[in-house]
């Protein structure tokens, strides 16, 4: 009996920073829970403060902040968040970041760079964070830069069947905007009922950012319509020359579906005029409204966390959310 009383004790406690907080709210509601009241303002230098307003002692802690534009505020503001659920006593801390800020950074692509997504991971760790959720990591490498289980989810799911309901009487091509992606494409063919494969070759200029200088398709694409697959838009360089490459290859058309919108400028401006019929995201990270235009459809992965925060809770399989393609 012992057993059941700590299990029916446990108590689940969502948090939220204010980089995005409509997503925060949408999983709260999902999972039947009030997000806990925070004091969370600047002082004239900068600094931040955070404090919750109710007792966290003993609860099972899950802090959600999306690293969006400013990237360093919000970083910071999920760190001190971790901090002080720590030293007020939470029993469990599982970090929530829909985008993992810094994800690009990887790796030592030349002498004296640093790896800022390990450091990122080491900075999560030391605040005091015990488990990390996030969805569609950049490099999938990165889980093993945090010293604790990281849930990686997917959203592929809700991505494929958007496409599918839309798009599925027509014939499709799954195409990647680089060879490095290839298994990503691959998941999403199989999703798609065997969508032949295409991928851009491309050239990247490493001494100039977000920069591609050359664009060849590999594959058949003529008279299809194209899904051009990445897991993030920044300045949207790179998907707008893809897709342009690959309607003068004869493509019927191009729906561009990627998962984090960071949509720095001038993506915008580069997506309204570009060839793609479509413009699919996921609300990992907020879009203003400025940055919202005709094309722009976002789909929803709250209940995607929402459903890992009560796997984890509830000590079940994340794993199983995927039937066991994690």
């Amino acid at each position: 009996m012992s057993g059941l009383k700590r299990t029916t004790e446990k108590n689940l406690m969502v948090f939220s920073g204010r980089a995005h907080p409509e997503l925060a709210d949408e999983v709260a509601q999902i999972l039947d829970q009030a997000l806990v009241p925070t004091s969370a303002y600047e002082f004239a230098n900068g600094e931040i403060y955070v404090r919750y307003e109710e007792s966290v002692r003993g609860c099972d802690a899950f802090v959600i902040q999306s690293h969006t534009t400013p990237i360093n505020e919000w970083i910071m503001e999920h760190l001190i968040m971790v901090d002080a659920l720590k030293r007020a006593s939470a029993k469990r801390i599982t970090v929530v970041m829909p985008f993992w800020g810094y994800s690009r950074q990887d790796k030592k692509h030349r002498g004296r760079e640093p790896i800022s997504a390990r450091l990122m991971a080491d900075m999560f760790k030391s605040a005091g964070a015990d488990r990390i959720i996030t969805v569609d990591l950049h490099a999938d490498q990165l889980q093993g830069f945090f010293d604790g289980p990281v849930d990686h989810l997917m959203a592929l799911p809700v991505l494929t069947d958007y496409i599918k309901e839309k798009y599925g009487d027509q014939r499709l091509a799954v195409v990647s905007p680089d060879a490095g992606r290839i298994k990503v494409a691959e998941r999403w063919s199989a999703r798609l009922d065997g969508a032949p494969l295409a991928f851009i070759h491309k050239s990247r200029r490493t001494d100039v950012a977000n920069e591609v200088v050359a664009n060849r398709v590999v594959g058949d694409v003529k008279d299809r319509i194209c899904v051009l697959t990445d897991d993030m838009i920044d300045t949207g360089g790179t998907i707008v020359k893809a897709a342009e490459a690959l309607m003068a290859e004869g493509a019927a058309g191009v729906v561009i579906a990627a998962t984090h919108a960071i949509l720095s400028d001038p993506a915008v401006d580069r997506l309204k005029n570009c060839s793609a019929t479509e413009v699919v995201i996921t609300n990992t990270l907020p879009v203003p409204p400025e940055k919202q235009f005709d094309k722009l459809t976002t789909l929803s992965i709250a209940p995607l966390v929402a459903r890992a925060i009560r796997e984890v809770f509830e000590d079940g399989s994340v794993t199983s959310m995927f039937d066991g393609h994690a």
